[in-house]
């Protein structure tokens, strides 16, 4: 089984412009859908008038026979879709030259930065380029205890049947760990460790297939978690992710309580649950 052609030498502009316009219903974009439709979404025709370019140069631009569109119809192809910012830019990262395709040696997590993770007294775990979990401290091998293993978080949520359990937003905490795996295949589609890891999901996880085809880019910043903890029971957490400056293609995330006393009080017992 192949892996998606987004990571390969192929087209990857053109597999993303077809999965956005195919997802963005003609009524949002302000084309009244008259008549049989074979698709739910934009016809290329239509994403042309609205970017204001010919359905000739639209197509070419779709098929991968337009090597060099500039930035002003990119930008205009973009408005069309109603691309936010983070998908603007990864559009352009799709219209630059793939690099050699290499395999990266592995990924190292500096010990200033073991020591400063160690010290965080809430959940804390160091991320890397495809989110292969490098690092965590004590609680958050504890909330993560549920999970065969800690080694991606991908593979956590989609091959551990303990995810099914612990994620109580299951279908959300999928989405956004596509989308912010799409947003780091973007930037390097030639890392042999990435297209591997999409290889092996593709064939295990029915689901990761169908949401990596709606090429969703979202990377990791900070929002909220909603987990259900076979010991401590249910955690509202927030979470922040901040990029470490040594390692740009590291991230650590960060954990804290909401609002709500209760999840306070779990944090605390996981903290006595770690070793």
């Amino acid at each position: 089984m192949r892996t998606d052609e987004t990571l390969s030498r192929g087209n990857p502009l053109g597999e993303y412009l077809r999965a956005r316009r195919e997802q963005l219903p003609p009524e949002l974009a302000g084309i009244t859908a008259a008549g049989y439709r074979r698709v739910s979404g934009l016809r290329r025709e239509e994403v042309a008038l609205l970017a204001g370019v010919s359905t000739d140069y639209y197509t070419r631009l779709e098929q991968g026979r337009e090597r060099n569109p500039s930035r002003q119809m990119l930008n205009a192809v973009a408005r069309a879709l109603q691309l936010d910012e983070e998908a603007v830019t990864h559009l352009l990262h799709l219209t630059a030259s793939p690099g050699p395709r290499r395999r990266r040696g592995p990924e190292r997590v500096s010990p200033a930065l073991l020591q400063l993770l160690g010290a965080l007294t809430t959940p804390g775990l160091v991320l890397g380029r495809s989110l292969d979990v490098l690092a965590l401290n004590p609680s958050a091998g504890a909330l993560y205890a549920a999970f065969a293993r800690t080694d991606n978080l991908l593979r956590m949520t989609f091959l551990d049947p303990a995810a099914r359990s612990f994620h109580r937003d299951w279908d959300e905490a999928a989405r956004a760990s596509v989308a912010a795996l799409r947003s780091a295949a973007g930037r390097d589609r030639e890392d042999r460790g990435l297209t591997e890891l999409v290889g092996e999901l593709s064939l295990k996880s029915h689901e990761f297939r169908v949401l990596w085809a709606r090429h969703e880019v979202h990377g990791k910043s900070g929002g909220s978690k909603r987990f259900r903890h076979p010991q401590v029971g249910d955690l509202d957490l927030r979470y922040e992710t901040f990029t470490v400056n040594s390692a740009p293609e590291q991230q650590l995330v960060v954990y804290q309580a909401a609002a709500d006393p209760a999840s306070a009080e779990g944090l605390a017992l996981l903290r006595a649950l770690a070793p």
